[in-house]
């Protein structure tokens, strides 16, 4: 528009001809405008219509990849896939992949990464694909240069969209976001279960009650430096509300009952020989044959609730016989089937919660998903996967009781 001087505005305005010009002026700045508005449409059009054959390329060449890995799979004709606890869905792949072979080695998290370690300092290298909790994975197989990134192996595009997962995103538990793929969300009671006849949970609205004087000689727990314990010690730890000083208190003024075995806290727990319990994982099974035994719903606590991958993390092994099927079960198992597989035929005990969050929930226990406006805590997290300064303290904690004695 043009910029009269006040003067000329003035005369102009006398003559009665300044709303002209600049009805005039206007009108061009108008009509240069549309014809710039369509000349940038135009060239949104055909930059659109460029990119349609591009994406088609793209997605025409990942389907080309995805067929070419898939026929290397066939020709190799196995995977070794070392699970814990979630070993029964396997069966599954082989339905929808018949001609891979699926071998299992199971066990505990810690015991299979040490045997994998063991294995490769022997120069065996037998695992192709690593499954369990996120600690013994980090800490062993991680820390041991064992794995190959797995975010480049992730092909099928319903694994590729992270819309699809809880938060919009994939969750790795490493610092660089590429080798420990987090694929369940389990929020967790902190491992606490009461007997129903002993404990009024109402009188409970934070961890710290928990260290009730009343509580001392009454509570039975897995040593905390098992690393079956292991998400619920990242939670105490490194949770500001939380931290060391609780597990002191715990560990060290509450004359805690020590086992290695579930079955027997869970056993100790329904007869009542203790009120409380930290790490009884079969709780369900043991409730669901009418003991008198909960879980503490720690959701509405101060403090809030923890949530965790549990056994549900993902890894590529570095020189791994067959890498082609690994990359075709890894895609299997991270896709809706192999996530709704995991659900329907998960540990009843600790029914997993994919963070998937395009598949049904109906087979999942209310109390095992991830609710709205409840305060979570994400263990998972990078930041708080270093174990080492939680199992010193452990250690210095139990070094003290035991010269107590």
């Amino acid at each position: 528009m043009i910029d009269f001087s006040r003067p000329i505005r003035n005369h102009l305005m006398a003559l009665g001809l300044y709303g002209r010009v600049i009805s005039k002026e206007g009108a061009k700045m108008t009509q240069s405008f549309k014809t710039l508005s369509g000349r940038v449409a135009a060239l949104a059009t055909m930059l659109f219509c460029l990119a349609l054959p591009a994406a088609g390329v793209a997605q025409n060449n990942s389907s080309k990849e995805w067929e070419k890995t898939l026929a290397e799979a066939r020709k190799e004709g196995q995977v070794t896939v070392y699970i814990y606890r979630y070993e029964g869905l396997l069966q599954e792949f082989k339905k929808e992949y018949p001609g891979i072979n699926i071998v299992s080695v199971t066990g505990r998290g810690s015991q299979l990464t040490s045997r994998i370690m063991a294995e490769r300092r022997a120069g065996k290298y037998i695992a192709d694909v690593y499954s369990g909790g996120t600690n013994s994975l980090y800490n062993t197989l991680y820390k041991g240069k064992a794995l190959d990134p797995i975010k480049p192996a992730l092909m099928l595009p319903e694994v590729v969209d992270t819309s699809k997962w809880y938060g919009n995103e994939h969750r790795y538990a490493d610092p660089e976001g590429k080798y420990i793929f987090a694929f369940l969300g389990n929020p967790s009671s902190a491992q606490l279960a009461y007997n129903t006849n002993m404990v009024n949970p109402n009188e409970f609205k934070s961890y710290w009650d928990v260290t009730n004087p009343k509580w001392k000689g009454k509570i039975v727990s897995l040593d905390p430096r098992d690393t079956g314990l292991g998400a619920t010690m990242q939670f105490f730890y490194y949770n500001p509300e939380i931290g060391p000083e609780f597990m002191k208190k715990f560990y060290g003024a509450m004359d805690v009952q020590y086992s290695k075995n579930f079955r027997q806290m869970t056993d100790w727990l329904s007869q009542g020989r203790y009120a409380i319990c930290m790490g009884c994982k079969d709780s369900m099974t043991a409730r669901s044959q009418g003991l008198p035994v909960e879980d503490f719903d720690t959701r509405k606590w101060q403090e809030g609730t923890s949530f965790s991958a549990g056994g549900g993390s993902l890894s590529l092994m570095n020189q791994a016989p067959h890498p082609n099927a690994a990359k075709v079960f890894i895609n299997w198992f991270l896709s809706r089937s192999g996530q709704l597989a995991l659900q329907r035929l998960g540990d009843p005990d600790d029914p997993p919660n994919s963070r998937r969050i395009d598949i049904p929930k109906d087979m999942v226990p209310e109390d095992t998903r991830l609710h709205a406006g409840v305060k979570y805590f994400d263990v998972v997290k990078p930041e708080y996967g270093d174990m080492k300064p939680i199992f010193d303290l452990a250690k210095k904690i139990m070094a003290a009781n035991e010269g107590r004695k």
